[in-house]
């Protein structure tokens, strides 16, 4: 399962450190990721950018997960933030199995977007928290339904339209909990005084 990390792990990281030391900064983990892809993965295009995207998605809900453990004073926040960590942390796996027999790049850090949002979370605490964290969970789900759904229909490879199909319910499960949870939170704070970052 951890093949993935190999040569092209090794190529990958050589491409992340030449950015870092060029003076500039950093370059994206995923769209790193992506260009690497582009002449190593043995999947339709399309199909390894679908895992890129969501294998960065998938670990930004675990990460989110651990913050909610520990900024959250709600204990239905605390139990979606763990709810996300089991399912994602086997969503992870399953990806990752999937990349490593085709050959696909997975980014090592969080994309950019998704780094934004860790790094908002992070420095907020109880409602403030609470509120910013629902928001972006029911965002973010919504997004990956979008990216599953998708997948589910047109990936060329046979066992990722498969992941994709058999992991949709689950996601919907998710944004359903969410959405309540926010509905049961709204009335302690406007709503549309919460920011996500972009």
């Amino acid at each position: 399962r951890l093949l993935y990390l190999s040569i092209p792990g090794i190529i990958l990281g050589g491409l992340q450190i030449s950015c870092n030391n060029s003076g500039k900064k950093a370059e994206d983990s995923v769209k790193t990721a992506l260009k690497v892809n582009d002449s190593i993965a043995i999947v339709d295009k399309k199909d390894a950018e679908f895992l890129v995207n969501v294998a960065s998605g998938s670990m930004m809900e675990v990460e989110l997960g651990k913050i909610a453990q520990a900024n959250s004073s709600n204990e239905r926040v605390k139990n979606l933030g763990n709810l996300l960590i089991k399912a994602h942390t086997r969503a992870n796996e399953e990806i990752k199995s999937l990349a490593s027999s085709r050959k696909v790049i997975l980014p090592q850090t969080l994309g950019k977007a998704h780094q934004k949002h860790v790094d908002h979370l992070k420095n907020l605490k109880d409602n403030e928290f609470d509120f910013s964290y629902i928001n972006i969970m029911v965002k973010d789900h919504k997004d990956d339904i979008r990216k599953f759904e998708n997948a589910s229909r047109t990936a060329k490879d046979a066992d990722i339209k498969a992941f994709a199909r058999e992991t949709l319910p689950v996601l919907k499960v998710h944004l359903d909990s969410a959405r309540a949870i926010r509905e049961f939170l709204k009335p302690a704070l406007d709503m549309d005084n919460i920011v996500i970052p972009p």
